[in-house]
């Protein structure tokens, strides 16, 4: 299930009744007149919606063709030399992969470049290859290799969500009293049907700063 989070500030309650009808009227009423520890405050009373958000579906391929190579070494041949030399090096792999090579993209600017092979699946063998060896002019130089991967969203969309059994209480005042006995006092009070309230299956109050709420949709 997605979980949409919400902002709850401080001096704020979520009441979420078993009862729909419950939540609706007391929204209706708009204030309400609450006794906690024998104070009385009056609290505005609010309907819950989720601010405006976004979800998607992000599928991530991995090429079986394609590999990327980056730590190429700087060195005063021509660039063409450069694409040959990767060319072969990747042709006589011995690490299970490799093979023909379709094409070479170098970059000699950033020192990386793209292996194509011909055959689909010669990458494979690379998956799990971080550094691979390059033999050049007598000496062997450490490339770096990483899969090469297209990534695309899927079922991109908006929502607004509202919960009708859920409301939120404002401007609930501060007491000395400790978080978790503030909130035992408003769900005992909500709880009453005398006080139009009903059964609650859940609450979250808080007295200080900022706490984020999730929802699953």
């Amino acid at each position: 299930a997605t979980k949409i989070p919400f902002r709850l500030n401080q001096n704020q309650a979520l009441l979420t009744f078993e009862d729909e009808e419950v939540a609706q009227r007391l929204i209706k009423m708009g204030k309400h007149t609450v006794n906690l520890d024998s104070k009385i405050t009056d609290v505005r009373v609010k309907p819950f919606t989720l601010e405006m958000g976004i979800k998607f579906e992000l599928h991530v391929t991995i090429s079986g063709k394609k590999i990327n190579i980056s730590d190429v070494p700087e060195l005063p041949i021509p660039e063409d030399w450069m694409r040959d030399k990767l060319e072969l090096n990747f042709y006589k792999s011995k690490q299970g992969g490799g093979g023909e090579v379709e094409n070479v993209n170098y970059d000699r600017q950033s020192g990386t470049a793209v292996i194509t092979f011909l055959r689909h699946g010669a990458a494979n063998g690379f998956v799990r290859c971080t550094e691979y060896p390059f033999f050049l002019n007598g000496r062997c130089y450490r490339l770096s290799v990483s899969p090469n991967s297209c990534a695309h969203l899927e079922k991109f969309q908006l929502y607004c969500g509202i919960s009708k059994k859920t409301i939120l209480l404002k401007g609930i005042q501060e007491m000395e009293d400790d978080e978790e006995s503030i909130q035992d006092m408003i769900e005992i009070h909500f709880q009453k049907p005398s006080n139009n309230g009903g059964e609650i299956e859940k609450i979250k109050y808080v007295s200080k700063g900022v706490t984020c709420v999730c929802f699953e949709e």
